[in-house]
């Protein structure tokens, strides 16, 4: 039945309906399990931003210093305490994570292995039949011996991986009864990790040539000898490292990775994937299926630079255009597929293309001259 609220008998019943709803596990409204935070017991106690931080989550603070309980090995479970949420997707499909700072409740007992390093705590949402990140890191660790053993420098160090099966009285688990295989059914995933710096705490334009170099190796590396193809390069999963003095760029969140002899299989997902203004202009086509390939990520790294050099005027500010408002590539992030489509296939198939560097990044001017030059060529 479909109520209507100009009805005050049906006023009433969506009433009800809204307070029986208090009375329902947290897994059963649908919300993250093992969280605990005041305002699951207390809802009051969520308030919502006001005018000035309409652009924050309202859980962004309010999850900060509660506790996350997950399990950890066959049946014991291990706590963190909560810190500043670095990341949350705005999708509500997709692998889109929440990245927080995290520590661990029980350091100094010697009973983790993380005790008194920096962590993050990344959790996703992936399909159920997609293959965990830490099936990637494994083989990474495998191959990368000897004259390899250079590339982990070059990648994330994961210290515990965990799924969780959704409950059945979720309301995932009634919508996959109700539609059958016509719902994608999913995971909770969380990664504990070493905790990275971003791209913005780069200082000079050489170190930021370092890190984009670095990470074209480690890519290149994991496509010729594991095998793996990364297929969601973007600014937000190029990190920093920083080790004895030197800093390397490390290609993170391997999520939605996949192995090459696999890239002829049907995908597990019935979304798009990828970070849009990053994505190969082929991907933004509906007539596209794929298989994603390892000139698509290449483009990727094109589009990361093309971004990073036009809208930033150093590692920290962005370029303000006043005149015009934002510039067209900022505008790649609200924009629909067919846009971003017609604008990057107007890139890199215009011979006449130039880029516009800001001055901090002038150098990077003839990067973009070879990699547009070797894209264009490609198609």
């Amino acid at each position: 039945k479909i109520l209507d609220l100009g009805k005050s008998e049906d006023r009433l019943i969506f009433g009800k309906m809204i307070q029986q709803l208090r009375g329902l596990s947290p897994e059963a409204l649908g919300m993250v399990p093992g969280f605990n935070t005041s305002f699951m017991k207390d809802p009051t106690t969520l308030q919502y931003p006001g005018p000035a931080n309409d652009n924050e989550h309202p859980s962004s603070g309010r999850i900060q210093g509660s506790f996350y309980t997950f399990p950890y090995g066959k049946k014991e479970t291990c706590t963190v305490k909560v810190g500043r949420v670095l990341f949350r997707s705005n999708g509500i499909f997709g692998q889109g994570p929440l990245v927080m700072r995290v520590k661990c409740v029980c350091e100094g007992s010697g009973r983790c292995v993380w005790c008194g390093k920096k962590l993050v705590l990344k959790l996703s949402w992936p399909s159920k039949t997609r293959a965990s990140e830490k099936t990637f890191m494994y083989e990474f660790k495998e191959k990368a011996t000897g004259e390899h053993a250079w590339v982990l420098n070059h990648l994330p160090e994961m210290y515990y991986s965990f799924d969780i099966d959704i409950s059945a009285e979720s309301p995932q688990a009634q919508l996959k009864e109700i539609f059958g295989e016509e719902y994608e059914m999913r995971v909770v995933r969380g990664i504990l990790m070493e905790e990275l710096h971003p791209l913005s705490s780069l200082e000079t334009e050489r170190e930021y040539a370092q890190v984009l170099y670095d990470i074209v190796q480690c890519h290149h590396w994991a496509w010729k000898y594991p095998q793996i193809l990364h297929r969601d390069i973007s600014e937000g999963n190029i990190m920093v490292r920083e080790k004895n003095g030197q800093k390397y760029g490390v290609l993170n969140d391997w999520d939605l990775a996949s192995w090459l002899n696999a890239q002829n299989e049907v995908s597990t997902s019935k979304f798009r994937m990828g970070t849009k203004p990053y994505m190969a202009h082929e991907q933004h086509s509906s007539q596209w299926q794929g298989p994603h390939r390892f000139r698509h990520d290449l483009e990727s790294v094109f589009y990361v630079i093309l971004l990073l050099v036009s809208l930033y005027s150093s590692p920290t500010e962005k370029v303000r255009f006043p005149s015009t408002g934002d510039h067209r590539y900022e505008k790649w992030h609200k924009q629909d597929d067919g846009v971003l489509l017609g604008q990057k296939r107007n890139i890199i198939h215009n011979g006449k293309w130039r880029a516009f560097p800001q001055p901090f990044f002038s150098g990077f001017n003839s990067w973009l001259i070879a990699l547009h030059r070797s894209l264009l060529y490609g198609f």
